[in-house]
Formats: C-alpha cells, structure tokens, sequence
C-alpha cells in the first residue's frame, strides 16, 4: 500500500501514480497535459506544412511571369495553406494550451471528460491526415479556404478537390466541438474552491468564450458542408442557381461561421498574452474585469459583423449600413483590451525575456491590423479593396501579427512548466526578431501592391503593373520567416535534450499552474488548493502587498510596491494555499484507453468511405461497425481503477 503523507490537516496518498511510458502510453492516454503536448507537436508540424506551402506560394509569385508551378497547383497551395494554418495551425495550437494549462490554472486534476479529450485529438489528427490526403493524388482542395459556390458544384468542378474539403472540415468540426464543450463543463464545474468567475486567469476567461464561439459557429459551417456534400455526393441542388438554389446561402453559412472563426482563432492569444503582460511586468493586470468584459463583447458582436464579407455581393444599402455599423463598433472592446495592456506596462517592471517580446510585438502588430480592418468596416473602401493583396496584408497582420504571436509567447512562456527545462533566451531572442522582421517583411508590401490593384488568388502576372519589386520583397521577407522557424526548432530541440532544469516557478508567476512542479505530476496538486484573490500565488508569496481580494484592493500596486515585493520574495515556490480544514483526499484518476482512438478511427472512415466507395461503401460500412463498437466499448470501460492498486502496481 502507498504511504499517507499529512499537508496541514489533509493527508493524501504519497506519489502514487508513476509516469506511463512507450508509445502505447501515448496511444492511451487521456491525461490531459500529454493530450496538451500532442496537440502541440501535431499543431508545429502542420505550421511547418502550411509554411512550406507559403513558401512555394512567394516562389511563384517572386516574379512576372513566372512558371514555378501551374495555375492548378498554385490554387492548391493557397488553398491549402489557408486550411492548414487556420484549422491545423493555429487552431490546435491554441487547444495545446487549453489542454495543459486550464485544469492547473483553475486546480482541477483533470478535464472534466477526459476521454471526450483524447478523442478529440485522435478525431482532430485523423481529419487532417482526410484534408491532406488529396495531395497524394493531385487532388488537394483547390477553390480557396472558403470555397464559395457555385465553383465547387460538380459542373465547375468535376474532380475529388472539393470533396476532401468537405470530408475533412466535417471531421475537423466534430473535434473541435467535442473539445468546446469538454472545456465549458471544465471550467465552470471543475473550478478550485474560492475560484470565482471573476477570479479566474484571463486565459481561462478567453478560453470559455473561445469554446462559446466554437459551440455557436462550428454548427453553421457543419450545416454549410453537409448540404454541399449532398449537392457533390446525392445531386441536389442547394448551391445551383438553374435548379432554384442559391450562391449566397454558402457565403452567409459560411461567414457566420468565418467570421466568429476570426475571434476563436485570436480570443486565446489575447488571453496569453494577458497573462505573460502581468508577469513580467511585475504587476496585475489593468483592468481585469475590462478586459474579460471586452472579450464577452468581441464575442457577442462577432456574430453580428458577418456580412462585411459579402459588401461587393449586392445585399442593399441597409443590409450594408448595418453590418458596417456593428464592424466598427466591434473596435471598441478590441481598444479596451489594447488600452489595458498598454496601462499593465505602464510603470511596471519591464523584463524583456521572450514571452514578453512576443506579447509586445502582438499588441503592435495587431493594432495596425485592427487600423485596416476599421477602414474594411466602410462599404466604399472594403469594395474597392476588395480581393486585393491588401486584404491579405489585413488578414496576416490580425492572424499572424495577432494570433501566432501571441501562440509563440505562450510556447516560451509555459515552455518551462510543460517541459521542466529552460531554452535558451538567446535563440529565443533570435527567433523572435527573425520573425518579427521577416513577417513585416513579407506582408507589408502587400498593402501597397494591393492599393496598386493586384488581385488575390492569381498565380502570375505581367511586368509594368509596379508590383515586381514588392512581390519580390515578400518572397524575401518569407524566408527570413523560415529561418526564424528553424532557430525555434533548434532551440526547443537543444532545450528539451540538454537545457538546464527549469523551476516550478521561473517568471516569479501569479497563477496556480506556478505552484505546481515543473513538469506537473500526473495527478497536478496532491491536494486542492483555496483560492482568496484573482492572483493566487502573488498572494501568498506577497501577503502584505496582494493577501487576498479585500486585502488587495485596499494596496496600491506602484513600483515601490513591487519593489517591497520582490525583496521579500521567498525561497519556496510552492506557497500556495490549501484548505486547511479538508477531509482525508485520496487522488482518483481515470484509465488509459484505446477506446477513444478506435472511435476516432470508426467516425473518419465513415466519412473517408464517401471518397472511396469502392467495393459498394465498404469503408463506410466497417466505419460505422467499428464506430459502433468504440462508442459501446467505451461507455462499458471501467472509470478509473483503486489509486493504492495502481501504487503498488509501479
């Protein structure tokens, strides 16, 4: 039997669970922060794909006239590294975080279903290999991420192109569904004790409305996908303007989808760099409950702002003053966010390791990406813009300069606590400016070219339009950017091998993950901890500057504050607090299962079997057999096995 270790007055079993190991235990697992690192490593490989992509895509495009690649490969390619960067990028990247940080940011042991979690990988995993499977065939999605109809009607285009758009989104749907709401029960049911909603970190915050979004858009796309399905697959005709369907039904589905999808994608990143922001400014965040008020509005107007997208369709004078009303004012709470972090740094401590060099770069670059998408907000300009390179220029410097800057922060900021090793500032520091001068590079020319008339999605041009020296300036910037990716690698790779032990706490955070070892144990805290302020652990590493909520409020937070507090800081980094009057804990985890991989397995054949009906459906038909059995094996599986049984086992 494990021996009992007494924490003040509550006793809990002594390291009871060891680490699994073997790619068995990777297939299996359902513990969250392995799921964490898995969508991680899958979401930079796809960066990696997506921006091999991008680069072929600048090659061609370096100069006039240009026959690198044909018209049909280079709409693969934009269509493609769309997809990828958005649904296999960022998206997964950003779910690597809601894995392994929210459970130890609100002092859960687990997700709220943690089976639900693994399947969702596995679904999520399997629907990318469905989208990129049309490269082994020639065949990639070929009609731009957002595929308007009727180009892809059978008529217009005839091949499998469009099909592994649609097999692949509904597939990467389900996933992204699953995880939203395994994430909502989370985080409103699964909270530590005193942990309030207004005392949960701003990432957690980002994270509950990211999943709101996600559970309210991904349906209207999944509608979108499934009558384009039954238009490619059961010849009906929802899309086809001759048999009384309609274009502009797509567009709307799809940009009430599209443009909530905007939000999903940068809402996490705000939450990032709203915790690295404090951090490392040493001091809390300005405006905490403007900030998770601003993000509950972004989310409320998303829905509202859609059709800024279809201005060039002809909806009317109203229709278009309506929607250029609500995009300008979904500026406000974005201003507010701004307006808090800028007042966080000011008269803070600024300590410019990498983290806070990302979330600086992001709150730059994205206010200028904003300052272009107010002026999209105008019927006027957005139509003379429209599908110009300057709404690519837009669209890069929202979801580049925004979204995968702020991922980047948040990779090197946490990277200690999901790791337990240091990287290496130096090359963290190199990458960042490769990558801040090589983005800047790349996409601001493409404002100019853009005014200058050139259109989106054309695969070559003729000399004397004025954009061949800026086209061959982007092509430049593109593989400054690659070279920063390759610093990144090397340095995660040399940080992982043989960088130097990292701290439960190295930033001196302010959150509950800090308090836990670097990396976290399989069961995260040995007992629960209490929560008295919206920055737990500076309140009890600083008393007399934080202590709780009402102590707090009553402490001004200027710098000679800080100063007081960091002289005082103390050794442990593991002063957090606990309920002191909790009954004896035991620690329960759930089982590894395989059953969430064969029902992911199950559910991608399914729809893999539309593609390849070969032998009358057989691959559908074994799909759902082995659906059927995941999903029966599954809700039999036992839930979790005696902690002591497991103990003596290891």
């Amino acid at each position: 039997m494990a021996t009992q270790v007494a924490v003040g007055q509550a006793r809990v079993e002594a390291e009871p669970f060891a680490q699994p190991r073997g790619l068995w235990s990777w297939l299996t697992t359902i513990d969250h922060k392995r799921i964490g690192i898995l969508y991680g490593v899958t979401a930079l490989l796809f960066f990696f794909i997506g921006g091999i992509e991008a680069m072929l895509i600048r090659v061609q495009l370096a100069a006039p006239n240009n026959d690198f690649v044909s018209a049909d490969q280079f709409n693969q390619l934009f269509t493609m590294h769309a997809l990828t960067m958005i649904f296999l990028g960022v998206m997964p990247l950003s779910s690597a975080f809601f894995n392994f940080i929210i459970p130890l940011q609100i002092g859960a042991r687990d997700v709220a279903f943690p089976r639900l979690n693994a399947f969702s990988y596995w679904v999520f995993l399997l629907g990318a290999l469905l989208l990129n499977a049309g490269w082994f065939f020639g065949e990639a999605p070929n009609t731009g991420w957002f595929s308007y109809a009727n180009l892809t009607s059978p008529a217009y285009s005839p091949g499998h192109n469009v099909d592994y758009f649609v097999l692949g989104l509904q597939v990467l749907g389900i996933s992204s569904l699953a995880a939203a709401f395994n994430f909502l029960v989370t985080i409103i049911n699964m909270r530590a004790p005193g942990m309030s909603m207004m005392r949960l970190p701003v990432f957690t915050w980002m994270t509950l409305i990211t999943s709101i979004l996600i559970v309210l858009a991904f349906p209207a796309l999944t509608v979108g996908v499934t009558l384009l399905m039954f238009d490619r697959f059961f010849s009906t005709n929802f899309f086809i303007p001759a048999a009384g369907g309609s274009p502009l039904l797509w567009q709307h589905l799809f940009w009430v989808f599209g443009h909530p999808e905007v939000y999903i994608l940068i809402l996490p990143a705000f939450g990032i760099i709203s915790e690295i922001l404090p951090t490392f400014s040493r001091k809390p965040l300005f405006g905490y409950s403007a900030v998770v008020f601003a993000g509950a509005g972004i989310a409320v107007l998303g829905f509202g702002v859609w059709a800024h997208h279809m201005f060039t369709v002809g909806m009317g004078p109203v229709p278009n003053a309506v929607f250029s009303i609500a995009t300008m004012l979904i500026a406000l709470p974005t201003g507010v966010k701004i307006f808090n972090w800028i007042g966080t740094m000011y008269g803070g401590h600024l300590d410019f390791r990498t983290p806070m060099l990302f979330a600086v770069a992001l709150v730059g670059m994205f206010i200028i990406g904003g300052l272009s998408g107010v002026m999209h907000a105008s019927p006027p300009v957005d139509s003379q813009q429209q599908d110009s390179y300057f709404i690519v220029a837009h669209l890069h410097y929202v979801l580049f300069g925004g979204s995968i800057m702020g991922l980047f922060g948040g990779i090197y900021y946490w990277f200690p606590k999901i790791t337990g090793k240091m990287y290496k500032e130096a090359l963290g520091k190199l990458h960042f400016w490769l990558m801040l001068i090589g983005f800047n590079i790349t996409f601001f020319p493409m404002h100019w070219v853009g005014i200058e008339g050139m259109p989106r999605r054309i695969y070559t041009y003729n000399s004397g339009y004025g954009w061949d020296l800026w086209n061959l300036i982007s092509t430049i910037g593109v593989f400054v950017l690659a070279i920063g990716f390759v610093v990144f690698i090397v340095n995660m790779w040399l940080s992982v091998t043989l960088g130097e032990k990292a701290a439960d706490d190295p930033w001196d955070g302010a959150t509950l993950e800090w308090t836990t070892p670097s990396p976290p144990p399989l069961y995260n805290f040995k007992h629960t901890p209490r929560v008295t302020s919206r920055i737990p652990f500076w309140s009890q590493k600083y008393p007399e500057v934080y202590g709780d909520d009402d102590h707090f409020h009553h402490h001004a937070t200027d710098a000679a504050a800080d100063d007081h507090a960091a002289e005082h800081a103390p050794a442990s980094a593991h002063a957090v607090a606990h309920d002191e009057h909790a009954h004896e804990e035991a620690i329960h985890l759930p089982n590894p299962s395989y059953w969430p991989l064969v029902t992911a397995i199950g559910l991608t054949l399914v729809f893999a079997g539309f593609r390849w009906n070969y032998a009358y459906h057989a691959i559908t038909y074994i799909g759902v057999v082995t659906l059927v059995v995941g999903i029966y094996s599954w809700a039999l599986e036992p839930a979790m096995d005696d902690p002591a049984e497991h103990a003596e086992a290891h």
